[in-house]
């Protein structure tokens, strides 16, 4: 009998965006652990190095290229490099993204003694940081498909990208964020559609609440005890725990696997320990 789940990705090119960081770089290693030939991206080129030189101590094929997600020609400059060391891209992961203290209010609810009380209100909001959040995830999602795609016209390939639990319930203090991951849905879904005649499939994936250097100050105080933020996400979780990044990577490897999940294009998988399914009661 044939394995649904046999490995579809030795071999394959996969490029991911954002693999400096802590999940983007957990990607790109899990892929090279299944035998993927890993182009990690990264503004920061020291943070990608590091991460393919983890790559290649482990037996692994990664190289590493300084890009910005949000520049075209950046984006060219890695893809040309790309191709001379690894070959066309078979998959992408846009892994670039998160929010910015400049796009978060202080309050979860406006009352109006915050006006004259030194808080961040929703009034506060500075154009400048919605619109890096803005770019960061949805541009920062688009400008890459627009150059790794083209790789896959006329083959087959797979992308994916990364949403989050607060595209479909907004949380409280980051709209922006949650107005750019919700763009980031949607885009999906445009892009499974436009992309199914060519052999592309499009999925995404929606972490919950995972701890990381983006929102660690929003969740734990200066001395690591929890915030009333904290309190409340996990009566919200059934599970009743923050998740491990390890635990994204199953979902990862599953939508990419062609034979696994070849009729699958333009879903968006939860990884979030129950939290969108539960009432509250």
């Amino acid at each position: 009998m044939k394995n649904r789940f046999e490995n579809t990705l030795q071999g394959k090119v996969c490029v991911v965006t954002g693999a400096g960081g802590a999940i983007g770089g957990m990607f790109a290693k899990a892929l090279a652990e299944v035998g993927a030939k890993v182009a990690v991206l990264d503004l920061n080129l020291q943070s990608a190095q590091a991460v393919a030189d983890e790559i290649h101590a482990a037996g692994g094929t990664a190289f590493a290229y300084e890009a910005n997600v949000l520049e075209r020609e950046s984006l060219d400059q890695a893809h040309e490099k790309i191709l001379r060391d690894l070959g066309v891209c078979d998959v992408l992961v846009n892994g670039a993204g998160g929010n910015n203290p400049r796009a978060t209010t202080d309050n979860e609810f406006h009352f109006e003694a915050d006006m004259i009380q030194n808080c961040k209100t929703f009034f506060d909001l500075e154009k400048s940081g919605v619109e890096f959040v803005f770019a960061l995830n949805w541009l920062g999602t688009l400008l890459p498909t627009q150059v790794f795609a083209a790789d896959m016209i006329g083959r087959s390939g797979n992308i994916l990208n990364i949403a989050s639990m607060n595209a479909y319930t907004p949380l409280t203090k980051i709209p922006a964020y949650s107005g750019a991951k919700a763009a980031v849905v949607n885009f999906t879904q445009w892009l499974a559609t436009y992309f199914a005649k060519s052999g592309i499939r499009v999925n995404a994936i929606a972490p919950g609440f995972f701890v990381g250097n983006q929102n660690r100050k929003l969740l734990f105080r200066e001395d690591g005890t929890p915030t009333a933020r904290t309190a409340k996400i996990l009566a919200g979780t059934p599970m009743g725990r923050f998740g491990e990044l390890e635990e994204l990577i199953g979902a990862v490897l599953f939508l990419l696997n062609d034979t696994a999940a070849g009729f699958i294009t333009g879903a968006c998988i939860p990884i979030d320990g129950g939290y969108s399914a539960y009432s509250g009661v």
